[in-house]
């Protein structure tokens, strides 16, 4: 296959992307990177290349990481059954410390490794290092699972200024050195926002916003935030994507310029996004 590609047009894909470099280089965007757009290792690999590729080309990026399925399968290999209560897991002080070992330990490592193999430089922190995500009780049935009070986001301005690709897993504290659990999309948009990033991205495992879900042929490629309210007043955006959608207008009213929701299970999905005119997913702006 890679000789059907001929250097004549690798080079006028480069010279394509060449306004997109231009206009990206220097800007701060911030990726969520989670859930079941993390499972494949290979797809994973590709994303972190697309990373290194964005951060050599000058673009500042903080990848925002979560991990429910691999805190999931350590729960139940520890005998402990995971319980979610709308569609947010239940997180007693155990659970707190096996979110932690899970997103603060062994997936930012191993993202942290990737990007250093791939030829990035990057440093992983979690919402606790420099207080970065303070954090209060959310709902009492819920435990600890956290909504986010503040953002000291001085540990990432620091990384990026010293030239590395800060790798972030949403676990949040309290004043009394409580660890809670954060929901991983809110993260990246309170992060986002306080960065005032020039966009985010939100990799997850459906295409975008759909107006019929069940048809991937009816992606909504852009929408405005005042559109947005309209589509959940028709029960277009419903179930799981309300959260998804509800982040985007969240990182927006914070001062992201606009966010895209993608597959993150396409190849490339990001460099699609970011430096072809096609895009990808569905990007939600201002009004």
């Amino acid at each position: 296959m890679q000789n059907d590609f001929s250097n004549a047009q690798r080079a006028e894909v480069l010279t394509q992307a060449l306004p997109y470099i231009r206009k990206y280089n220097g800007k701060t965007i911030v990726i969520k990177y989670g859930g079941n757009a993390m499972i494949d290792e290979q797809l994973k690999l590709q994303v972190m290349q697309d990373i290194v590729l964005l951060w050599l080309v000058g673009v500042k990026v903080v990848l925002v990481h979560g991990g429910g399925p691999e805190i999931s399968e350590l729960m139940q290999r520890l005998g402990k059954k995971p319980e979610f209560v709308d569609g947010l897991r239940v997180t007693d002080k155990e659970t707190a410390d096996i979110v932690q070992m899970v997103l603060a330990g062994k997936i930012n490592k191993t993202l942290v490794n990737l990007l250093e193999c791939c030829g990035g430089k990057a440093m992983g922190i979690s919402g606790m290092d420099g207080r970065l995500i303070e954090a209060e009780p959310k709902d009492e049935r819920l435990g600890y699972v956290g909504n986010i009070r503040k953002v000291n986001i001085s540990a990432v301005t620091d990384l990026l200024e010293k030239g590395y690709i800060p790798v972030v897993s949403t676990v949040g504290c309290d004043r009394s050195g409580n660890t809670y659990n954060i929901n991983g999309d809110t993260a990246a948009a309170h992060i986002a926002g306080a960065l005032q990033a020039r966009c985010m991205i939100m990799m997850t495992d459906i295409a975008g916003i759909l107006t019929n879900k069940d048809d991937p042929s009816t992606l909504i490629p852009e929408v405005t935030v005042a559109e947005a309210e309209k589509l959940f007043e028709q029960g277009i955006i419903s179930g799981g994507m309300i959260p998804k959608v509800d982040c985007c207008i969240e990182a927006i009213n914070r001062g992201v310029k606009n966010v895209t929701i993608m597959d993150g299970r396409i190849p490339h999905a990001i460099l699609m996004e970011l430096l072809t005119d096609e895009g990808a997913g569905t990007m939600v702006r201002g009004n």
